[in-house]
């Protein structure tokens, strides 16, 4: 089954962009598992400009994205209960678990904000999760968007070459990656550390364990306190 995603943005042009290149753009455009449709919200305006916002409720700077507007534009899709995501700098943070989730679905249909954000009602009325990733702002939604469509994309069967790595990525069993090294031998006075070239395989397992372990301590203190929670023992 083909997986559809379909994006409402001001700017279709700034898709697919990265999409469209190495294995997920062939997986795309040569071997049709997954498809992309852009939908122009603009073109759900009845300004003749394109107009699509209006000042904010209750006063303050900037323009806000119209429910109206947007709603036009969501209900010329064909849904068919896909998962329904607003990129938001307010959202939930993108876990892997959740990527794992949409993956599994029929696709995406992915809302890129700009201005200030779009109207309540509009997230409410067509039941919209926002979603952040990272704790930044952006000028608009897009670059978020692609992130997230990648990171689902790469989990669908046969997008990639070897499955198998997916396995050993960061966030897999709560630890980020190890690091990883190859030829030449030494760079620049710095050399592939010893164990991993002895073929002692049990030996390589154990350092790039501890290696996850170390850089989830170091790099992320949640994670880190996540997996410690994990570990133990059921009812200690």
């Amino acid at each position: 089954m083909t997986y559809r995603v379909s994006v409402l943005t001001m700017f279709p042009e700034a898709l697919p962009g990265p999409l469209g290149v190495s294995l997920i753009g062939s997986a795309w455009r040569e071997r049709g598992l997954w498809s992309l449709e852009t939908v122009d919200i603009r073109a759900f305006s009845k300004d003749k400009r394109g107009f699509l916002d209006d000042a904010p409720a209750g006063g303050g700077p900037g323009q806000v994205m119209r429910a109206d507007v947007l709603a036009k534009a969501f209900d010329s899709l064909k849904d068919s209960g896909r998962p329904r995501l607003y990129m938001s700098a307010r959202g939930r943070p993108l876990r892997q678990d959740r990527v794992k989730a949409w993956a599994e679905a029929e696709g995406l249909i992915v809302l890129c904000g700009r201005f200030e954000g779009v109207d309540q009602r509009f997230l409410e009325a067509r039941d919209f999760e926002e979603v952040s990733v990272g704790d930044a702002v952006l000028a608009g939604g897009e670059a978020a968007a692609l992130a997230v469509i990648e990171a689902c994309v790469r989990l669908r069967p046969g997008v990639l070459g070897d499955m198998a790595s997916l396995t050993e990525e960061s966030f897999e069993h709560g630890l980020l990656e190890h690091p990883h090294y190859t030829r030449p031998r030494t760079f620049e006075g710095r050399d592939i550390p010893a164990v991993l070239l002895s073929g002692d395989h049990a030996k390589v397992a154990r350092w790039r364990r501890e290696a996850r372990e170390a850089a989830t301590r170091e790099r992320r203190p949640d994670l880190w306190a996540a997996h410690l929670a994990n570990s133990q023992p059921k009812g200690e």
